[in-house]
């Protein structure tokens, strides 16, 4: 019987993946500024909130471990994240090395390493934040790697919505643009090799059965070298 449910369930949420990579669902161009909701649920990683600027705040995570799958080569975001999401989804059901369930967390992250060209297929790495009771000794799990983060600034652009691959191009854009002539630009291009907009990652945090507040950011990672110069 609770197998059955938990495959009526995935089946379920496959569906609405692939809806949402079709673009059935409208998004919202309201811009937020809120600690996520799903947080106040599940486990989501603790951070410091540094500074708030116009369209921006920057963040100071503390360590964290996450699971990460390996590259995934795509043209579509969406479908890179629904690829990761499946294996990550087995893993923390017990499909790892030690057959151990594992709490969901929020948020699920893409890192991404855009292409060349329109047409070309980009680099998506997704992953899972490790919950602190399994961070000592993360389960592993064939295809899948773990990432250990020190304290880690990161520059955030929230959104709400459905995150489709029309919308993250425009909300990165934004954020760059936000960040444009300020020291974290600075800091941030300097931690990127001068190319401050060769990666960045895409944040959810909802399931595609929330309709409602849904929370999406966009994240730019950086080192900070003396934060008191800013």
């Amino acid at each position: 019987m609770a197998a059955g449910l938990g495959m009526l369930k995935l089946s379920v949420l496959l569906s609405l993946l692939s809806n949402l990579n079709l673009g059935l669902w409208q998004e919202s161009s309201k811009d937020l500024t809120l600690f996520p909701p799903t947080c106040n649920r599940i486990e989501c990683p603790s951070f410091d909130t540094i500074y708030v600027g116009n369209g921006f705040e920057i963040r100071r995570y503390n360590s964290s471990v996450w699971t990460s799958t390996s590259p995934i080569q795509d043209i579509s975001l969406v479908e890179a994240t629904r690829t990761g999401f499946l294996r990550l989804f087995d893993y923390i059901q017990g499909k790892n090395s030690y057959d151990q369930k594992i709490e969901m967390t929020a948020p699920v992250i893409a890192e991404v390493l855009p292409s060349d060209g329109p047409f070309c297929e980009s680099t998506f790495t997704v992953s899972f934040y490790v919950p602190k009771v399994n961070q000592a000794n993360p389960p592993p799990a064939k295809g899948l790697h773990v990432q250990r983060w020190k304290g880690t600034y990161v520059a955030v652009r929230q959104f709400s919505g459905f995150v489709t691959d029309s919308n993250v191009g425009a909300e990165a854009a934004a954020l760059q643009a936000s960040l444009a002539g300020t020291a974290w630009a600075a800091a941030i291009e300097k931690s990127h090799g001068g190319d401050s907009t060769s990666v960045y990652t895409v944040a959810q945090y909802n399931s595609p059965f929330e309709f409602d507040d849904r929370v999406n950011e966009i994240w730019l990672l950086f080192d900070m070298e003396d934060e008191c110069a800013l």
